[in-house]
Order: C-alpha cells, then sequence, then structure tokens
C-alpha cells in the first residue's frame, strides 16, 4: 500500500461527516484558546548541565523508616472508569492543533521556498536543509533527510517543486520508521501481573502532570492504576501528585517529604501488589544536590524494583519538554548513560515551534518517543505515531493529495 493510500486510511478513512464536522467545530474553538496562550511569555528552561548540578538549599530532614502499609486504606481498588475510544479523526485533529505553531513556522517557511523556486536544484536543497535545521529537525537527520530527497528527486526525474511538501512527509516517516519493530506502544504485563513504570526527567518539564494524565488514560481504557510519590525532595512534588491521584480517582502511596525515594517506591511496590492493580507509576526525583547524586539516587530505585519484580521496571519513560528545543536532546542524552531509557514523553510539543526536536531524537539516540503532549486537557496526552506527526506538519499541502486517493 502506498504512503497515502496508508495515510488516508488510518488517519481519516473510517470517519464519517458528522465527526468531521464536530472535530471541526472542537478545532476552532481550541485554536482560540491557543491564540491566548500565545500572549503567555515563553518558559526559558536552564541546560540540563545547570539543572542537575545546581546547589540547592535544603532543610535537613531524618530519612524516616519505611512505614507499615495503612491500615485505614481501602485494599481494594475502585471500579476503572472505561470512557468512550475517541475516534481516528478526532486523534488526528489533535496532531493537527498540537502541531499549530510548529507548523505555522515551518510549514510557511517551505511554501515560501516553493513560491521563491519553480525548479528543484541544489540551492532549493540549501535553502530547504536551513528551514528543516531551524524547526530543530537535527543535523544528522536533516542530512539523511537531504539525501532521500535528492535521490528519489533524481529517481523520479522532478523538475518542479509541485508536491516536495509530499515527498519530504514521505521520507520524514520512513527516517524514524527505519528497522524499528513496534516498540510504540508501552510494554504492559498480562493480565493478573503488576506493570510497573518508571517516570524520570528534570524539574520543571511537566512529568508530575504527564504521570496524572497517564494515569487517567491507563484507567480510561478499564486498568487499575497506583501511583508512587518517589519525588520527595522537591517541595510540593508530593502534594501535586496527590492532587493528581484524587483527581483521576488512583490512590497515592507517599511518605513525607525528605523520605528516601527507595522506601517509597518499596511501599507502592507492595500495596499495588496487595491491592492487584494492574499498573503502578513511580515518580522521581528531578533534581538533588549534584547530577551524580541524582543519578545514583535512580540507580537506587531502580535496584529497589528489580529486586521486588524481576525485570521490572517494565518501562522507563522520559519526560522532556519540548519547548527547549536541542537542550531536551541534551538531557536524554544525559539520562540514557544513567538508566534504561526504554521512551520518551514529549511534554508541551504544542507550545513550540521547533516541533522538529522528535525526529532529532528518535533517530540521534535512537530511542522511540512513546507519547506527546499536545495540550493541557486531560486526554491531550497522546501515543506518538510518525503518520499523524507528519501529518500535523503538512497538514494543508497533505489533504490536497489525500483528496487525490481514490477510495
Amino acid at each position: 500500500m502506498s504512503f497515502f493510500k496508508r495515510l488516508k486510511e488510518k488517519l481519516i478513512g473510517g470517519s464519517s461527516e458528522e465527526e468531521k464536522v464536530q472535530e471541526t467545530d472542537l478545532t476552532n474553538e481550541a485554536e482560540s484558546d491557543a491564540d491566548l496562550e500565545d500572549a503567555k511569555q515563553d518558559q526559558v528552561t536552564e541546560p540540563v548541565e545547570e539543572i542537575v548540578e545546581e546547589v540547592v538549599e535544603e532543610v535537613e530532614q531524618p530519612q524516616e523508616e519505611s512505614t507499615a502499609l495503612s491500615t485505614d486504606v481501602e485494599e481494594t481498588m475502585p471500579e476503572p472508569v472505561v470512557e468512550k475510544k475517541p475516534s481516528a479523526w478526532s486523534i488526528t485533529q489533535k496532531f493537527k492543533l498540537g502541531l499549530a505553531k510548529t507548523r505555522d513556522s515551518f510549514t510557511s517557511k517551505v511554501n515560501d521556498l516553493v513560491a521563491r523556486y519553480r525548479k528543484v536544484d541544489e540551492d532549493f536543497f540549501e535553502e530547504l536543509e536551513e528551514v528543516l535545521l531551524q524547526a530543530d529537525v537535527g543535523f544528522e537527520t536533516v542530512m539523511e533527510l537531504m539525501d532521500k530527497l535528492r535521490f528519489e528527486v533524481q529517481r523520479k526525474n522532478i523538475k518542479d517543486t509541485e508536491g516536495i511538501q509530499a515527498i519530504i512527509s514521505e521520507k520524514l516517516v520512513e527516517i524514524y520508521e527505519a528497522g524499528e519493530e513496534n516498540i510504540a506502544e508501552l510494554n504492559m504485563q498480562p493480565d493478573g501481573e503488576l506493570t510497573v513504570i518508571l517516570f524520570v526527567g528534570v524539574n520543571g518539564v511537566g512529568k508530575t502532570t504527564t504521570i496524572g494524565k497517564l494515569a487517567h488514560r491507563l484507567k480510561s481504557q478499564g486498568k487499575s492504576v497506583v501511583l508512587a510519590a518517589g519525588d520527595t525532595f522537591r517541595a510540593g512534588a508530593i502534594d501535586q501528585l496527590q492532587v493528581w491521584g484524587d483527581r483521576v480517582g488512583c490512590e497515592v502511596i507517599k511518605q513525607s517529604e525528605g523520605s528516601d525515594p527507595a522506601a517509597v517506591i518499596y511501599d507502592a511496590i507492595a500495596a499495588a501488589k496487595k491491592r492487584g492493580a494492574d499498573v503502578l507509576i513511580c515518580d522521581t526525583a528531578g533534581r538533588l544536590q549534584n547530577k551524580v547524586n541524582l543519578m545514583k539516587e535512580l540507580e537506587k530505585v531502580h535496584r529497589v524494583i528489580s529486586r521486588e519484580i524481576p525485570n521490572a521496571p517494565h518501562e522507563v519513560l522520559l519526560a522532556l519538554d519540548a519547548t527547549t528545543g536541542q537542550n531536551a536532546l541534551v538531557q536524554a542524552q544525559t539520562f540514557k548513560e544513567a538508566t534504561n531509557v526504554t521512551g520518551i514523553v514529549l511534554t508541551k510539543l504544542d507550545g513550540t515551534a521547533k516541533g522538529g526536536i522528535v525526529l532529532a531524537i528518535r533517530n540521534k539516540l535512537h530511542i522511540p518517543v512513546k507519547f506527546v503532549g499536545l495540550g493541557e486537557k486531560m486526554d491531550d496526552l497522546q501515543p506518538f505515531d510518525a503518520e499523524r506527526y507528519v501529518y500535523g506538519l503538512f497538514a494543508e499541502g497533505l489533504e490536497k493529495e489525500l483528496k487525490n486517493i481514490e477510495d
């Protein structure tokens, strides 16, 4: 099946016109909200080395012994709330809306190139290369893409720039998916076995919020979920996770601020087993006195989990802030060296014009992006999909191509 037939079938082939009208109305409403967000000042995040190595003044508190499980907590999990599965079209629209800033910046520049260069020549390729680099696609990825584009143009004897977006889209998907197995899905264990998901990442990237959204997503699929408040060093982190736990209906296993994170995770595993939970999601610290202390703490937590449940954690998800661009790549490299990161959760993708960082992370570090944050709503955390991502980047240009595909 050709790229565009596969794209049409996957993204919009099964949606009714009524669904499309409803989603268009929602999109228009969401775009109005997005305009308000544009007025906010962009957040500036420090480089990872400064974040994890900066001395933090903390009030020393004695480490508490691991406390016994509370006897006044219900030992049975609440009934899961199963929500209606969203349509393929509605998910596609989330990617389109969430990538609006990147698309407005990136696609408009590509359109300008197409308008100025009626013929595909070396000057066109050089300017296209610069546009891709500005979108934080990454040097290695850009070089690979340019080689593929030059080969395709020569193979098909393409003379003009019409339809060049379609070729770029196809090659970007090929680069992302090249040589990879189906590892986009979470590594969920069989029914009756506990799945442990460990979240890592520096403070300020939206890690705790993402945990809450993922818990909501899993509960909507009928899973029972327990949360572990393992970030005991950041002021307010435990309370923040508790708020999310209350909001989505998940029990939060916690101790007091300053407690040993490994002890909290140990208690959480015991509680999750006792309650027959399907999933345990563990929060972790994002900043200690220096980078070495942070990584040693993560290694300790990892050992405790592995000792209690062989082959766990089943997922180690690194939360990265997409608005930091190339700095997110630096963070990913740092955590990859210290922990066995199995997937990336890219937050705040809707808030940046540098959405190309998805490709840079994937192509340079060979770590799949498993989820992306496309907004602030509970269901705006979506599994990453390379075809929907590319559609979000080139929506207007690809819609013309999709309409030309026969049913």
